[in-house]
């Protein structure tokens, strides 16, 4: 048979690793959230068959546990400031912008420890931040509590721009929308100490806002750190 008549082998496999995988199954979920992500539309995303993927992957848990622990590689500064206060607040606005960039990121924050090398960086760093200023116990309170508080406060704010996008309007419009039936119901008398807050409240930016938090937050924990005086 001449080489005009021959046809061509088919093509090798698309290769395959962890890394080609996470890449794609975050790039999917970037784009349309977690729902977005399934072991059939990564295979799909990477012109292979689903059944490949179960070579390098168990289950969908673990493949969001490998986003988890990608993602967490951004979080982690260059360099530990030495100061302690500086160190957690670095984390906590680099957890964050993480978050911005990733928005499903936020569905995951709060769960059981990463276990990750990534994940058990961050919480390395987070700890060692404290390390020395009191015992383990307080210590790991602390970092608790700021935690809590940080990844509360990215919930509320990635909920926030999911739902700019369900509907399509900004926070400001939206308030515009709700304006009429809002001052309706405080003209009522019923809810005196929310009326000042509408009207006497300063609005800040979430910029602002969350940093203002964490300062607050920081102060409760330098507290413990110091103790009462003697």
């Amino acid at each position: 048979m001449s080489v005009w008549d021959r046809p061509e082998p088919p093509a090798p496999p698309v290769p395959l690793d962890r890394q080609r995988i996470v890449a794609a199954a975050i790039a999917l979920a970037d784009e349309g959230g977690l729902d977005a992500v399934s072991v059939r539309k990564v295979a799909a995303r990477l012109d292979a068959g689903p059944m490949r993927l179960y070579g390098h992957i168990a289950t969908k848990q673990e493949l969001f546990d490998l986003m988890l622990d990608e993602v967490q590689a951004e979080i982690l500064p260059e360099e530990q400031p030495a100061d302690w206060r500086e160190a957690l607040s670095v984390l906590a606005h680099r957890t964050r912008q993480a978050a911005l960039r990733h928005h499903w990121l936020a569905d995951l924050l709060g769960g059981r420890p990463s276990l990750g090398p990534h994940g058990l960086a961050v919480t390395e760093a987070t700890l060692a931040a404290l390390d020395g200023l009191a015992d383990i116990d307080t210590v790991l309170r602390a970092v608790e509590t700021v935690a809590a508080y940080f990844t509360g406060a990215i919930r509320r704010e990635i909920a926030n721009l999911r739902a700019e996008r369900a509907t399509g309007l900004s926070e400001r419009d939206w308030q515009r929308a709700h304006g009429p039936h809002v001052t309706r119901m405080l003209a009522t008398g019923r809810y005196p100490t929310l009326s000042r807050a509408v009207h006497d409240g300063t609005d800040v930016d979430p910029d602002a806002s969350f940093a203002t938090g964490l300062d607050w937050i920081l102060d409760a924990v330098a507290a413990k750190l110091t103790g009462p005086p003697a």
